[in-house]
């Protein structure tokens, strides 16, 4: 059984017990959350699919953890014009351990 859920303006395919990395949300660590932007559920085998979210449908996940991603390096050059620029980001995320996918319909 596997669900595709939106979240941070993605979208993610998710099993339970998975983990998963999403931008950052204002939920503290180890506290539960519930999703009911669920896109889509196939269950045994059927695909339910809804328009665009499925009603009577939700996942639940904890949030294991909030922390800095690693650093992206953003570089750049005009040829012959002597401009260089190199900054660097550092993306917040949170990491989410798919507890259960309910689904009532």
């Amino acid at each position: 059984m596997y669900a595709v859920i939106e979240t941070g303006g993605k979208q993610y395919r998710v099993t339970e017990g998975m983990l998963l990395k999403v931008e950052k949300l204002d939920v503290p660590e180890g506290e539960s959350l519930e999703i009911n932007k669920v896109l889509l559920i196939n269950k045994d085998g059927n695909l339910i699919v809804g328009a665009p979210y499925l009603e009577n449908a939700s996942v639940k996940a904890k949030v294991i953890e909030t922390k800095k991603d690693k650093k992206i390096l953003v570089f750049k050059k005009k040829p012959r014009k002597g401009f260089k620029r190199l900054r660097g980001h550092r993306q917040y995320y949170t990491k989410l351990k798919i507890e259960t996918i309910n689904y009532g319909g």
